[in-house]
């Protein structure tokens, strides 16, 4: 009897690993404790506090604009900047964030401009429309917990990016960010003035790509600073102001340095912007 228990236990572990491994485009984080914030970043990081994740599945890599047109033509879903008219850009000429005509989804920098690659970010979708999407897949977005937790590979490495303590490994690149004096010039010298095609920078050791820099991400968190932080104690919270997680390829080392691992922003559910995407999340069934 006990033999046949044993049997039957291990079949099931067998076939849960298996079910894990077989989630494609998702990695598989087992969860546990992590140290989440930092002591040495934006005041919004303090204080750092440690906190137990349970096991999740998150995409490689954000949604891109192949991803969302298959949820477009699946559903008819209207974006909220297809509605509005126009969506948020930066003009680069006078360093101002801008409204800008016919700017959505399918042509994020304006409707007389060319489009973004089918591999590259989905971008100008608010979060109402990640949020839609990732109900549609059967999916939702992370927890800026479960967010930082994957960005630091499940372990307390106390590495200031995703894939290391440099922006650069051996002369390249680690992330799609700005270069130069924002937003005066960009030197370009990473090859990127926008978002480039996902996984373009490589892959961390736990296999995720676009960890930092490229596009900010959507997470399901309402805004709020950390318990402890003197501002939570003051802080009106709105829930229309969510968490965005990752820095974008506007982001510099002297402006915000939003693409490491405990960097933390936000917006408005019903904003949209040419530097902002999302990637979703699975819980782990057994």
């Amino acid at each position: 009897m006990k033999y046949l228990l044993f049997l039957s236990v291990t079949f099931w572990m067998a076939c849960t690993i298996q079910k894990v491994d077989e989630l494609e485009g998702m990695i598989y984080f087992e969860g546990g404790e992590i140290t989440i914030g930092s002591e040495h970043g934006m005041p919004n990081e303090t204080p750092s506090f440690k906190t137990k994740v349970p096991p999740f599945f998150i995409d490689k890599s954000p949604v891109t604009v192949a991803e969302f047109r298959k949820f477009v033509q699946a559903t008819g879903y209207v974006t909220e900047a297809e509605k509005f008219g126009d969506s948020g850009v930066l003009d680069f000429a006078t360093g101002r964030w801008v409204l800008e005509k016919g700017a959505n989804w399918k042509h994020p920098h304006g409707e007389n401009e060319d489009s973004s690659g089918d591999d590259h970010p989905v971008t100008q979708v608010s979060w109402n429309d990640a949020n839609a999407y990732a109900k549609w897949a059967g999916k939702r977005l992370p927890t800026e917990i479960e967010w930082e937790y994957a960005a630091k590979g499940g372990k307390d490495s106390g590495n200031k990016y995703s894939w290391g303590d440099q922006l650069k490994t051996a002369g390249m690149f680690k992330a799609n960010t700005w270069q130069g004096d924002f937003p005066v010039e960009n030197t370009n010298e990473d090859n990127f003035l926008y978002t480039s095609p996902v996984g373009e920078f490589g892959e961390t050791q736990a296999g995720l790509t676009d960890m930092g820099g490229n596009v900010w991400e959507w997470t399901s968190d309402t805004y709020k600073p950390y318990e402890g932080n003197p501002a939570f104690y003051m802080f009106s919270i709105d829930s229309a102001q969510k968490v965005i997680r990752g820095g974008s390829f506007l982001c510099h080392e002297d402006y915000c340095h939003g693409y490491r691992v405990s960097a933390r922003q936000f917006n408005s559910k019903e904003s949209a912007t040419f530097n902002m995407g999302f990637r979703t999340v699975k819980d782990v069934q057994y």
